[in-house]
Protein backbone atom coordinates (compact mmCIF):
# COMPACT_ATOMS: atom_id res chain seq x y z
CA UNK A 1 0.00 0.00 0.00
CA UNK A 2 1.58 3.23 -1.15
CA UNK A 3 0.94 6.52 0.60
CA UNK A 4 1.83 9.66 -1.33
CA UNK A 5 3.18 12.66 0.51
CA UNK A 6 3.02 15.79 -1.61
CA UNK A 7 6.27 17.10 -0.11
CA UNK A 8 9.31 16.06 -2.11
CA UNK A 9 12.07 14.07 -0.43
CA UNK A 10 14.47 16.86 -1.49
CA UNK A 11 13.36 20.47 -1.93
CA UNK A 12 13.91 20.80 -5.68
CA UNK A 13 14.26 24.40 -6.89
CA UNK A 14 15.00 26.18 -10.16
CA UNK A 15 16.30 29.74 -10.51
CA UNK A 16 15.31 30.34 -14.16
CA UNK A 17 13.62 28.60 -17.10
CA UNK A 18 15.78 26.36 -19.28
CA UNK A 19 13.73 24.27 -21.75
CA UNK A 20 16.84 22.87 -23.45
CA UNK A 21 18.11 21.39 -20.19
CA UNK A 22 14.58 20.23 -19.32
CA UNK A 23 14.73 18.11 -22.45
CA UNK A 24 18.14 16.69 -21.52
CA UNK A 25 16.87 15.89 -18.03
CA UNK A 26 14.20 13.65 -19.55
CA UNK A 27 17.01 11.09 -19.72
CA UNK A 28 16.51 10.50 -15.99
CA UNK A 29 12.73 10.51 -16.26
CA UNK A 30 12.07 8.07 -19.09
CA UNK A 31 15.56 6.97 -20.09
CA UNK A 32 17.37 3.65 -19.85
CA UNK A 33 19.31 4.63 -16.73
CA UNK A 34 16.63 6.84 -15.22
CA UNK A 35 14.63 6.76 -12.03
CA UNK A 36 11.61 4.90 -13.43
CA UNK A 37 13.86 2.11 -14.71
CA UNK A 38 15.49 1.78 -11.28
CA UNK A 39 12.16 1.85 -9.44
CA UNK A 40 10.62 -0.83 -11.65
CA UNK A 41 13.74 -2.99 -11.55
CA UNK A 42 13.90 -3.14 -7.76
CA UNK A 43 10.11 -3.39 -7.49
CA UNK A 44 9.94 -6.46 -9.74
CA UNK A 45 12.99 -8.07 -8.13
CA UNK A 46 11.34 -7.78 -4.73
CA UNK A 47 8.54 -10.25 -5.55
CA UNK A 48 10.91 -13.18 -5.93
CA UNK A 49 12.78 -12.23 -2.77
CA UNK A 50 9.69 -11.97 -0.54
CA UNK A 51 9.65 -15.52 0.84
CA UNK A 52 13.24 -16.80 0.75
CA UNK A 53 14.77 -13.41 1.66
CA UNK A 54 12.16 -11.27 3.45
CA UNK A 55 14.86 -8.90 4.70
CA UNK A 56 16.01 -8.22 1.12
CA UNK A 57 12.36 -7.84 0.07
CA UNK A 58 12.04 -5.05 2.61
CA UNK A 59 15.20 -3.35 1.33
CA UNK A 60 14.25 -3.67 -2.34
CA UNK A 61 10.77 -2.25 -1.75
CA UNK A 62 12.17 0.63 0.29
CA UNK A 63 14.71 1.54 -2.38
CA UNK A 64 12.16 1.07 -5.19
CA UNK A 65 9.81 3.45 -3.40
CA UNK A 66 12.60 5.98 -2.94
CA UNK A 67 13.35 5.74 -6.66
CA UNK A 68 9.70 6.62 -7.37
CA UNK A 69 10.19 9.67 -5.16
CA UNK A 70 13.28 10.57 -7.19
CA UNK A 71 11.21 10.26 -10.36
CA UNK A 72 8.88 12.84 -8.83
CA UNK A 73 11.83 15.15 -8.08
CA UNK A 74 13.07 14.87 -11.67
CA UNK A 75 9.57 15.46 -13.07
CA UNK A 76 9.04 18.47 -10.83
CA UNK A 77 12.40 19.93 -11.86
CA UNK A 78 11.59 19.46 -15.56
CA UNK A 79 8.26 21.22 -15.07
CA UNK A 80 9.89 24.14 -13.27
CA UNK A 81 12.53 24.46 -15.98
CA UNK A 82 9.65 24.96 -18.45
CA UNK A 83 8.09 27.83 -16.54
CA UNK A 84 6.69 30.31 -19.03
CA UNK A 85 7.11 28.11 -22.09
CA UNK A 86 4.37 25.52 -21.62
CA UNK A 87 1.11 25.59 -23.52
CA UNK A 88 1.35 27.79 -26.55
CA UNK A 89 5.11 27.83 -26.54
CA UNK A 90 6.00 31.05 -28.36
CA UNK A 91 2.97 33.08 -27.35
CA UNK A 92 3.48 32.25 -23.68
CA UNK A 93 7.14 33.13 -23.92
CA UNK A 94 6.40 36.68 -25.07
CA UNK A 95 4.89 37.67 -21.75
CA UNK A 96 6.54 35.20 -19.43
CA UNK A 97 9.41 35.10 -17.02
CA UNK A 98 11.61 33.52 -19.67
CA UNK A 99 12.00 36.92 -21.37
CA UNK A 100 13.71 38.19 -18.22
CA UNK A 101 16.61 35.80 -18.72
CA UNK A 102 16.92 36.19 -22.50
CA UNK A 103 18.19 39.08 -24.60
CA UNK A 104 15.52 39.87 -27.14
CA UNK A 105 13.53 37.93 -29.71
CA UNK A 106 16.54 36.26 -31.37
CA UNK A 107 17.65 34.71 -28.10
CA UNK A 108 14.11 33.56 -27.38
CA UNK A 109 13.86 31.96 -30.80
CA UNK A 110 17.21 30.25 -30.30
CA UNK A 111 16.32 28.67 -26.99
CA UNK A 112 12.93 27.50 -28.27
CA UNK A 113 14.59 26.13 -31.39
CA UNK A 114 17.10 24.26 -29.23
CA UNK A 115 14.32 22.55 -27.32
CA UNK A 116 12.36 21.77 -30.49
CA UNK A 117 15.27 20.46 -32.54
CA UNK A 118 16.54 18.23 -29.73
CA UNK A 119 13.18 16.47 -29.27
CA UNK A 120 10.16 17.85 -31.18
CA UNK A 121 7.73 15.59 -29.31
CA UNK A 122 8.63 17.21 -26.01
CA UNK A 123 7.09 20.69 -26.48
CA UNK A 124 4.64 19.83 -29.28
CA UNK A 125 2.90 16.55 -28.44
CA UNK A 126 3.09 16.73 -24.66
CA UNK A 127 2.78 20.48 -24.29
CA UNK A 128 6.08 20.54 -22.47
CA UNK A 129 5.10 18.26 -19.60
CA UNK A 130 7.40 15.42 -18.52
CA UNK A 131 6.71 12.26 -20.47
CA UNK A 132 8.10 8.75 -20.22
CA UNK A 133 10.53 9.24 -23.07
CA UNK A 134 14.24 9.93 -23.05
CA UNK A 135 15.92 13.10 -24.30
CA UNK A 136 15.61 11.91 -27.91
CA UNK A 137 11.90 11.17 -27.65
CA UNK A 138 12.31 7.38 -27.48
CA UNK A 139 9.56 5.84 -25.28
CA UNK A 140 10.46 4.11 -22.04
CA UNK A 141 10.79 0.35 -22.51
CA UNK A 142 10.47 -2.59 -20.10
CA UNK A 143 13.58 -4.14 -21.67
CA UNK A 144 15.55 -1.68 -19.51
CA UNK A 145 14.67 -3.87 -16.51
CA UNK A 146 16.98 -6.62 -15.26
CA UNK A 147 15.22 -9.11 -12.99
CA UNK A 148 16.63 -12.62 -13.24
CA UNK A 149 15.01 -14.42 -10.31
CA UNK A 150 18.35 -15.12 -8.61
CA UNK A 151 18.94 -12.52 -5.93
CA UNK A 152 22.73 -12.58 -6.21
CA UNK A 153 22.43 -11.90 -9.95
CA UNK A 154 19.83 -9.19 -9.38
CA UNK A 155 21.94 -7.45 -6.75
CA UNK A 156 24.93 -7.40 -9.10
CA UNK A 157 22.68 -5.92 -11.81
CA UNK A 158 21.65 -3.27 -9.31
CA UNK A 159 25.27 -2.36 -8.58
CA UNK A 160 25.73 -1.75 -12.30
CA UNK A 161 22.46 0.20 -12.55
CA UNK A 162 23.37 2.52 -9.70
CA UNK A 163 26.84 3.04 -11.21
CA UNK A 164 25.39 4.04 -14.58
CA UNK A 165 22.79 6.35 -13.04
CA UNK A 166 25.46 8.03 -10.92
CA UNK A 167 27.50 8.70 -14.04
CA UNK A 168 24.50 10.16 -15.90
CA UNK A 169 23.88 12.66 -13.10
CA UNK A 170 27.56 13.53 -13.09
CA UNK A 171 27.38 14.32 -16.81
CA UNK A 172 24.08 16.20 -16.47
CA UNK A 173 25.64 18.65 -14.02
CA UNK A 174 27.99 19.80 -16.79
CA UNK A 175 25.04 21.08 -18.83
CA UNK A 176 23.46 23.47 -16.34
CA UNK A 177 24.73 26.52 -14.51
CA UNK A 178 21.66 26.78 -12.26
CA UNK A 179 22.95 26.34 -8.68
CA UNK A 180 19.59 25.04 -7.46
CA UNK A 181 19.36 22.44 -10.22
CA UNK A 182 22.95 21.37 -9.58
CA UNK A 183 22.08 20.96 -5.90
CA UNK A 184 19.16 18.69 -6.79
CA UNK A 185 21.25 16.65 -9.22
CA UNK A 186 23.99 16.29 -6.61
CA UNK A 187 21.45 14.94 -4.11
CA UNK A 188 20.13 12.42 -6.63
CA UNK A 189 23.66 11.40 -7.64
CA UNK A 190 24.64 10.88 -4.00
CA UNK A 191 21.64 8.66 -3.33
CA UNK A 192 22.81 6.43 -6.20
CA UNK A 193 26.07 5.97 -4.27
CA UNK A 194 24.14 5.21 -1.07
CA UNK A 195 22.00 2.61 -2.85
CA UNK A 196 25.12 1.03 -4.35
CA UNK A 197 26.52 0.45 -0.87
CA UNK A 198 23.17 -0.95 0.35
CA UNK A 199 23.11 -3.50 -2.46
CA UNK A 200 26.77 -4.32 -1.90
CA UNK A 201 26.14 -4.98 1.80
CA UNK A 202 23.05 -7.09 1.01
CA UNK A 203 25.01 -9.24 -1.44
CA UNK A 204 27.63 -9.96 1.21
CA UNK A 205 24.96 -11.36 3.55
CA UNK A 206 24.12 -14.10 1.02
CA UNK A 207 26.77 -16.80 1.27
CA UNK A 208 27.92 -18.40 -0.88
CA UNK A 209 27.16 -15.92 -3.62
CA UNK A 210 29.71 -17.01 -6.21
CA UNK A 211 29.33 -18.26 -8.83
CA UNK A 212 25.87 -16.80 -9.47
CA UNK A 213 23.09 -19.35 -9.66
CA UNK A 214 23.38 -22.95 -8.46
CA UNK A 215 25.80 -24.87 -10.70
CA UNK A 216 29.52 -24.63 -10.07
CA UNK A 217 32.03 -23.73 -12.77
CA UNK A 218 33.81 -26.55 -14.59
CA UNK A 219 37.26 -26.65 -12.90
CA UNK A 220 38.93 -27.58 -16.19
CA UNK A 221 38.13 -24.21 -17.75
CA UNK A 222 38.09 -21.78 -14.84
CA UNK A 223 41.70 -20.65 -14.65
CA UNK A 224 42.77 -20.13 -18.27
CA UNK A 225 43.42 -16.67 -19.62
CA UNK A 226 43.61 -16.79 -23.42
CA UNK A 227 45.95 -14.17 -24.88
CA UNK A 228 43.82 -13.42 -27.94
CA UNK A 229 45.44 -10.08 -28.76
CA UNK A 230 49.13 -11.05 -28.67
CA UNK A 231 50.58 -7.79 -29.96
CA UNK A 232 51.78 -5.70 -27.00
CA UNK A 233 50.16 -8.09 -24.54
CA UNK A 234 49.64 -6.84 -20.99
CA UNK A 235 49.88 -8.84 -17.78
CA UNK A 236 47.93 -7.93 -14.66
CA UNK A 237 45.96 -9.40 -11.75
CA UNK A 238 43.33 -10.56 -14.27
CA UNK A 239 45.76 -13.00 -15.91
CA UNK A 240 48.67 -13.65 -13.53
CA UNK A 241 49.07 -14.62 -9.91
CA UNK A 242 46.19 -15.73 -7.74
CA UNK A 243 42.59 -15.47 -8.91
CA UNK A 244 40.60 -13.12 -6.64
CA UNK A 245 39.03 -14.99 -3.75
CA UNK A 246 39.45 -18.52 -5.15
CA UNK A 247 42.90 -19.56 -3.95
CA UNK A 248 43.81 -20.68 -7.48
CA UNK A 249 46.38 -19.31 -9.91
CA UNK A 250 45.66 -18.02 -13.38
CA UNK A 251 46.93 -20.19 -16.24
CA UNK A 252 48.21 -17.85 -18.93
CA UNK A 253 47.80 -19.28 -22.45
CA UNK A 254 50.29 -17.14 -24.36
CA UNK A 255 49.58 -18.72 -27.76
CA UNK A 256 45.98 -20.00 -27.76
CA UNK A 257 45.76 -21.41 -31.31
CA UNK A 258 48.31 -24.24 -30.99
CA UNK A 259 47.13 -24.87 -27.42
CA UNK A 260 43.59 -25.48 -28.62
CA UNK A 261 44.83 -27.73 -31.43
CA UNK A 262 47.09 -29.76 -29.13
CA UNK A 263 44.28 -30.31 -26.64
CA UNK A 264 41.77 -31.30 -29.33
CA UNK A 265 39.63 -28.28 -28.67
CA UNK A 266 40.23 -28.35 -24.88
CA UNK A 267 38.89 -31.92 -24.61
CA UNK A 268 42.23 -33.59 -23.84
CA UNK A 269 43.91 -31.49 -21.18
CA UNK A 270 47.11 -32.58 -19.46
CA UNK A 271 45.38 -32.25 -16.09
CA UNK A 272 41.87 -33.67 -16.36
CA UNK A 273 41.08 -32.46 -12.81
CA UNK A 274 39.09 -35.59 -12.09
CA UNK A 275 39.03 -34.96 -8.34
CA UNK A 276 37.93 -31.35 -8.79
CA UNK A 277 35.22 -32.40 -11.25
CA UNK A 278 33.86 -34.94 -8.79
CA UNK A 279 33.88 -32.34 -6.02
CA UNK A 280 32.07 -29.87 -8.30
CA UNK A 281 29.41 -32.46 -9.15
CA UNK A 282 28.87 -33.19 -5.46
CA UNK A 283 28.61 -29.48 -4.72
CA UNK A 284 26.14 -29.06 -7.59
CA UNK A 285 23.92 -31.69 -5.98
CA UNK A 286 24.29 -30.18 -2.53
CA UNK A 287 23.60 -26.60 -3.72
CA UNK A 288 20.62 -27.73 -5.81
CA UNK A 289 19.03 -29.40 -2.81
CA UNK A 290 19.75 -26.48 -0.50
CA UNK A 291 18.45 -23.84 -2.89
CA UNK A 292 15.35 -25.87 -3.64
CA UNK A 293 14.66 -26.44 0.04
CA UNK A 294 15.28 -22.75 0.77
CA UNK A 295 12.46 -21.79 -1.58
CA UNK A 296 10.10 -24.60 -0.64
CA UNK A 297 10.46 -24.07 3.11
CA UNK A 298 9.66 -20.37 2.72
CA UNK A 299 6.44 -21.00 0.82
CA UNK A 300 3.33 -20.90 3.00
CA UNK A 301 1.33 -24.05 3.63
CA UNK A 302 -2.30 -24.05 2.55
CA UNK A 303 -3.83 -20.76 1.44
CA UNK A 304 -1.21 -18.31 0.25
CA UNK A 305 -1.50 -14.78 1.66
CA UNK A 306 0.98 -12.03 0.89
CA UNK A 307 0.25 -9.93 3.99
CA UNK A 308 -0.49 -10.62 7.62
CA UNK A 309 -2.97 -8.18 9.12
CA UNK A 310 -3.21 -7.60 12.83
CA UNK A 311 -6.53 -6.79 14.47
CA UNK A 312 -4.69 -4.51 16.88
CA UNK A 313 -3.45 -2.20 14.14
CA UNK A 314 -4.83 1.31 14.34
Amino acid sequence: MFHHSKDLQFNARVSKPDPAFANILLEQFGGENGELAAAMQYFTQAFGAKQPHPDKYDMLMDIATEEFSHLEIVGATIQMLLKGVNGELKNAADSSEIMQVLEGKAAKENIIHAALSANPQFPIITGGGPTLRNSQGIPWCASYIHSNGDLTVDLRSNLASESRAKLVYEHLMKFTDDPYVKETLSFLMTREVAHYKMFEAALETIQPNFPPGVLQADPRFTQQYFNLSPEKSVRGPWNEGEMPGLGLDWEYIADPQPYVRETQGLTELEDDKADELEAADMLNQKMSEEKSEEIKSAEPKGTAAWSEYSATDN
